[in-house]
């Protein structure tokens, strides 16, 4: 089945990834594309609109981002975002200049006034609060475009030819800031482009195991099954498509939480497939005694990682296919051609040097992580693997601060899983968006009993969050932080003393190490 297609063009926006998202929780399909994609080439995907994003730029610069004008003779509705907004102005006719002090340079929330007649706008209250970040002002209106709102300093905030399906906002109606920002995109989707909604994690479940299937055909395939979410939602959509035709190397280094590697054992059961345990633990501990810098801890871990991967691929011998957990973000962050590279990522361009396939396969590379989650949902994956919060690839080796030790680790575990409990059980989990323990290298003076203790002091660290780049310290009650520290000081040995991070991010890290 070919979904209806929405193309994000990219000109460098901070929120490119987060408009796609928003499209695809409209019900629709769409991909996000670099502005220098050649126009022959965005037409052969066949989409029913675009949105244009914003970007650092200015439009009237001699080498600011631009887009073949043939773009707007398509037939296809446009919605231009802040910078997207002003280069379609630009290249219709309109004019665009540096906002002088008395006109419209605005940034943060703006009381807005919306014509509700103007499609984007249909069935939204007459107005409301809009994020704007924008220091350039469009002097002239492109012929054919009327006014659709305005804000006391500036007068054409949005604007729209609706004849020819093209609208800008120079607001970022993507952002949780901005009131009813999803629902005008929606109005766009679906009053402008026509949508009809045709993409669900369900089908894309039915469509990518059909697809899977028919790539691999009778072919063997071997994936390095870390525990995490991506990679275990790519190892049972995998199982789901092809069963025993794919092993799953779970490499458990002992640095994971309590239980949680007999967790991801019991969770593969149901399927027919073959599921490699190894335990590593020793060996990983071995490589990471006396070290105590966490870049040193990160290093071993991952080359560690890859030589036992190796290994137990070599006992496998020749597959056809290395499957990996890849996610769009990755692809995304990654760069291709001209776009930007915000990072690269392990699992995009870089391949185990000696394991022996002949292909790689990706099921996951078009999804976000929250479809990721849907989509584990829709395999019948257990919760506690689907939900589960972000954890770093070295694991509990960087909240163990200083040089590790089993016992060290193990009384980690043991505060952790406390921790997390009484958070689930106070109904705190769905608000925070991580927490965690962190064993600190600091050892004080203790009264336990009638006696002296000099034991670890326990950090315990609980953020708010929605994008992870900023993050603000989670307000915890006291109720429920005195039941915690009560309980891991009772029932943890070697921990005499409980701290609380309330440092937000920045300037602090959410990790400790």
């Amino acid at each position: 089945m070919k979904h209806q297609m929405m193309i994000v063009l990219d000109f460098g926006g901070q929120y490119n990834q987060l408009i796609a998202r928003r499209v695809r929780e409209c019900g629709v399909y769409c991909e996000v594309k670099p502005y220098t994609t050649p126009l022959e080439d965005l037409r052969a995907m066949e989409p029913i609109g675009f949105i244009f994003t914003g970007g650092p730029n200015s439009v009237y610069l001699e080498d600011a981002p631009h887009v073949d004008p043939a773009i707007f003779q398509m037939g296809v509705p446009v919605l231009g975002i802040c910078y997207g907004c002003q280069l379609m102005a630009q290249a219709l006719g309109g004019r665009v200049t540096a906002a002088q002090e008395d006109t419209a340079r605005e940034y943060g929330k703006t009381e807005t006034f919306f014509d509700t007649s103007c499609k984007l706008f249909k069935g939204l209250p007459e107005h409301g609060v809009t994020w704007m970040s924008h220091g350039d002002y469009m002097e002239k209106v492109p012929d054919g475009f009327g006014l659709a709102a305005h804000s006391k300093a500036c007068p054409n905030v949005a604007i729209a030819d609706e004849n020819r399906g093209f609208y800008g906002v120079q607001y970022h109606p993507e952002v949780n800031h901005t009131e009813n920002g999803l629902a005008m995109i929606r109005n766009f989707l679906y009053e402008v482009c026509g949508a009809s909604g045709d993409w669900t994690m369900g089908d894309y479940k039915r469509t990518a195991i059909a697809a899977i299937r028919e790539k691999v055909g009778n072919g063997k395939v071997l994936l390095a099954l870390s525990g995490g979410v991506d990679s275990s939602v790519c190892a049972a959509l995998l199982a789901e498509a092809v069963g025993e035709q794919l092993t799953c190397v779970f490499v458990d280094h002992g640095l994971m939480r309590k239980n949680e590697g007999d967790e991801v054992e019991a969770a593969f059961k149901p399927w027919a497939m073959h599921f490699i345990r190894v335990d590593a633990e020793a060996r990983f501990l071995d490589k990471l005694s006396g070290v105590t810098e966490p870049e040193r801890k990160r290093k071993i871990i991952g080359e560690e990682f890859i030589r036992v991967f190796e290994e137990e691929a070599k006992k496998i011998g020749t597959v056809d296919f290395l499957a990996q957990g890849t996610i769009y973000p990755d692809v995304i962050e990654s760069g291709a051609g001209d776009a930007a590279v915000i990072k690269s990522h392990h699992n995009v361009g870089g391949l185990p040097e000696y394991v022996d396939f002949k292909e790689i396969v990706e099921p996951l590379r078009l999804l976000f992580k929250d479809e990721v989650r849907q989509l584990g949902r829709e395999l019948g994956l257990p919760e506690y693997l689907v939900a589960r919060q972000p954890f770093p690839g070295p694991g509990l080796a960087i909240r163990v601060i200083g040089d590790l030790t089993k016992d060290k680790l193990d009384t980690l575990r043991d505060a952790d899983a406390i921790y997390r409990e009484e958070i689930a059980a106070a109904g705190l989990g769905i608000q925070i968006g991580q927490y965690f323990a962190v064993l600190t290298n600091t050892r004080s003076v203790g009264v336990m009993g009638d006696g002296r203790s000099y034991d670890y002091t326990l950090a315990l660290r609980a953020v708010t969050t929605t994008d992870f780049m900023t993050a603000d310290w989670a307000r915890i009650p006291f109720e429920t932080l005195d039941l915690i520290s009560t309980r891991i000081v009772n029932e943890v040995p070697g921990i005499n003393r409980i701290v609380y991070d309330i440092t937000s991010k920045p300037p602090a890290t959410i990790e400790w190490e």
